[in-house]
């Protein structure tokens, strides 16, 4: 699959808005010419599809596809990378192999062209991140989030200036501060972790616990994402496996 094919066969919804134009721009850094050509068409400037127009109004979103979610990972993992004023090797290799097992080695080496790109420009987290609430359902953003810490955790430690980062950029893309908590527990080790993951107190019952386990159960089952494609399976299945074991670990602290 040749880079212009890829690229072409990638980009949804996502061409359109600040997203698009940063692609636009990555592109163009690129002195391939079958890139270059490529782009036109994509940009609108040739005989390409045309851009989707979507109303804001309505509040719908059409159905996020591999390719628009590809990109949004792209876009928000350079602005988390360069959170702590440096680009950390381990969390390139992190991000290139989180591509490769998902889409295949020659994807990802296609998508790294495209995030060197990315990753120099100076990006509006807001409106990048209002493009994907309006665009991607609640599923995939909490999918976005959970890759994002991983990124983050990938170099063995997460600071104090990604943490803040992605707290931004969840509170942009319409995640609670509940359901932030819960994906960021499943990065660190603490005794209150399986409470947070369920999104429940300390002092919750036992029937509370077992109400939050069926609501994040739901809530977290891959199935959620399935169309993203089976790339994203595997780690919609991570965030489903830690909250069955923080279940599991409730289970034995209260005897039930």
């Amino acid at each position: 699959m040749s880079f212009s094919k890829w690229i072409g066969a990638s980009l949804g919804w996502s061409i359109g808005g600040p997203i698009g134009a940063i692609i636009g721009l990555a592109l163009g850094s690129m002195v391939d010419a079958a890139v270059n050509e490529n782009r036109d068409t994509l940009l609108g400037e040739g005989k390409g599809r045309k851009r989707p127009q979507y109303s804001t109004e309505t509040h719908t979103r059409p159905q996020t596809q591999s390719g628009d979610f590809e990109v949004s990972l792209l876009v928000l993992a350079s602005v988390v990378i360069k959170a702590d004023g440096k680009q950390d090797q381990r969390e390139l290799d992190f991000v290139r192999q989180q591509f490769a097992n998902m889409y295949g080695k020659e994807r990802a080496n296609h998508a790294f062209k495209l995030f060197k790109g990315i990753s120099k420009q100076n990006i509006s987290t807001r409106q990048v991140c209002g493009q994907i609430y309006r665009m991607m359902d609640h599923p995939s953003r909490l999918q976005l989030l959970h890759f994002l810490f991983g990124i983050a955790k990938a170099d063995g430690h997460v600071t104090e200036a990604e943490v803040t980062q992605i707290y931004t950029i969840s509170g942009y893309l319409g995640i609670s501060a509940r359901d932030f908590e819960s994906i960021k527990a499943m990065f660190y080790n603490s005794i209150d972790n399986a409470y947070k993951i369920l999104e429940i107190e300390q002092s919750a019952s036992v029937e509370e616990i077992k109400a939050a386990y069926r609501k994040m159960a739901k809530k977290y089952h891959p199935d959620r994402v399935i169309h993203l494609g089976e790339e994203h399976r595997k780690g919609a299945e991570e965030k489903f496996r830690q909250v069955q074991e923080a279940y599991e670990q409730l289970q034995k602290e209260k005897g039930f």
